[in-house]
């Protein structure tokens, strides 16, 4: 593995001087590998990770598995293009298991997400089922803990 890629995994604020110096290269070399990893879409874009909790926004996100059954119009990567269109989903992935497709979706309340699976989701032609999980609390986000973590043991009542 790419140990600037590893870098930016970890923090993609990282200054460049620094990923230089931890992978024995230039700040010029460095910033043309990364330039390169962009250009051929490796590097997909920068995005942070927002604690929503805390901000006071309106914000729901549940998983959905998705059962499909194809009908020979529509193969899944046609299913999962058509999945991703939506506003609403953050995430498409095909999985193995007793699912074919999985999503993220996101919305204001808990109500905006369901009728979403129901008037947009369900209908249409290739879905056979869903299964909707709501996220309650978050803990931690690609390596990042959302919270500070406390050992309830030192708690003292």
């Amino acid at each position: 593995m790419d140990p600037i890629l590893m870098l930016l995994d970890k923090n993609a604020r990282m200054p460049v001087d620094e990923i230089a110096a931890a992978v024995g290269k230039t700040p010029a070399e460095v910033e043309e590998t990364i330039a390169g990893y962009e250009k051929a879409g490796i590097i997909k874009g920068y995005k942070p990770i927002v604690d929503w909790e805390r901000t006071g926004r309106p914000y729901v996100t549940a998983q959905i598995a998705v059962k499909i059954v194809l009908n020979g119009k529509m193969g899944f990567d046609d299913i999962a293009n058509l999945l991703a269109s939506f506003e609403e989903v953050e995430t498409v992935t095909l999985t193995s298991g007793a699912y074919d497709i999985s999503l993220t979706v996101s919305g204001k309340t808990f109500q905006e997400v369901a009728m979403f699976v129901a008037s947009r989701l369900s209908p249409l032609e290739g879905v056979q089922s869903t299964s909707t999980s709501f996220q309650l609390k978050t803990y931690k986000e690609r390596g990042i803990l959302s919270e500070e973590e406390q050992d309830i043991r030192e708690v003292r009542v």
